[in-house]
């Protein structure tokens, strides 16, 4: 059974991260001056998980995530975990900062215990919620774009690499108990030209592992700004072949007019709607999400609709994630209402070029 099948029709969830106040800005970047320890700052990362469920449960999401306060930023944390994997200088002068990474001979395989730390932090997770939990983890395409490569002749060598050793983390999730993992692919839309590359590596990280997969490809969300533009075509076909049971992706910042992409090429798995824009610390209104939600079911069945912000949520304030986070759940709910007091209605006519977004809503 999977965990979509224990939750009301159109689920909320969040995409991963979560806001990581000033407070804990400073402490994290004073462990990697040497000012504090490592069982100071696990104390922190802690009391940060537990507020960020609390959170999460308070707004009323249904799949809620540790919001990767452990995690310094996209990358390092796993990087600076796989063997071979060469780091020249491991003090940062601001936590955020990326690791200077470089692979200088091909990738040991994985020996089942280097990543398993990925495990206790969802145990950790798991102990304090009970609610369905998504857990994430960048996946291989996007970790290969932050090394200099010195030990492979192709970079989809890289790629496959990094990809055995995601798949050996979350064989450890899995066995933990883990039922929806996400594969986070933020770098992907820069390079459209690779996205087979990316495919044959996210069916290595989900290969023989009895989960539901998300795959979640945005327009990058560093310091709240994207990095580039496009749209989401540039995923098919080549990402029907990808052996994951959603899409998450970005919408409310971007506009609707991608949704048309996934019904023509013929995605016929779930969707994860973004409906709350995370670059932008304007607070949706109720409406405006229902009307979302809304445009999104004139192409997407109810059932296979998931419905989260665009992207993680970690560089916006506190209160504005709060506010956001209680908008998105409140307007599902009105979404919700509306179809269960109709459940014989037929569906409304594809109206593929109305955009809540652009239109005002």
């Amino acid at each position: 059974m999977s965990v979509f099948d224990r939750l009301p029709l159109l689920p909320t969830t969040v995409v991963g991260s979560y806001p990581v106040p000033e407070w804990m800005e400073r402490l994290k970047t004073d462990y990697y001056r040497g000012r504090i320890s490592r069982t100071q700052l696990q104390s922190v990362h802690d009391m940060a998980i537990k507020a960020a469920l609390k959170d999460q449960e308070l707004a009323g999401i249904d799949i809620v995530s540790d919001g990767e306060m452990r995690r310094d930023n996209d990358i390092d944390y796993l990087l600076a975990r796989i063997p071979g994997i060469v780091i020249a200088e491991t003090s940062k002068d601001f936590y955020y900062d990326y690791y200077d990474t470089a692979v200088r001979q091909p990738l040991p395989l994985p020996t089942g215990r280097e990543l398993s730390w990925l495990a206790e932090d969802f145990a950790f997770t798991a102990a304090h919620t009970c609610a369905p939990i998504k857990f994430s983890f960048t996946g291989p395409y996007s970790l290969a774009r932050r090394i200099h490569d010195r030990a492979y002749t192709e970079k989809r060598e890289l790629v496959l690499a990094l990809a055995h050793w995601l798949n050996d983390a979350a064989h450890a999730l899995a066995a933990r108990g883990v039922e929806l993992l996400q594969i986070d692919e933020p770098f992907l839309a820069g390079y459209p030209r690779d996205v087979e590359i990316a495919v044959e590596a996210v069916n290595v990280v989900t290969r023989d592992v009895d989960v539901s997969w998300a795959l979640h490809v945005c327009y990058g969300n560093r310091y709240a700004r994207p990095l580039w533009e496009g749209h989401y075509d540039f995923l098919f076909p080549a990402v029907l072949d990808a052996r994951v049971d959603q899409l998450v992706l970005e919408f409310a910042r971007k506009g609707y007019a991608d949704l048309p992409v996934i019904e023509k090429f013929g995605w016929d798995r779930r969707v994860g709607l973004g409906v709350i824009d995370v670059k932008s610390q304007r607070v949706e209104t109720t409406d405006a999400v229902a009307a979302r939600i809304h445009a999104a079911l004139e192409l997407v069945p109810a059932d296979q609709l998931v419905i989260n912000p665009d992207c993680g949520l970690r560089n916006l304030p506190g209160h504005v994630a709060r506010a956001k986070l209680a908008a998105m759940v409140e307007g599902t709910r009105q979404v919700r209402r509306g179809l269960q007091a109709q459940p014989s209605a037929p569906a409304a006519p594809g109206n593929a070029a109305y955009d809540p977004v652009t239109q005002g809503v």
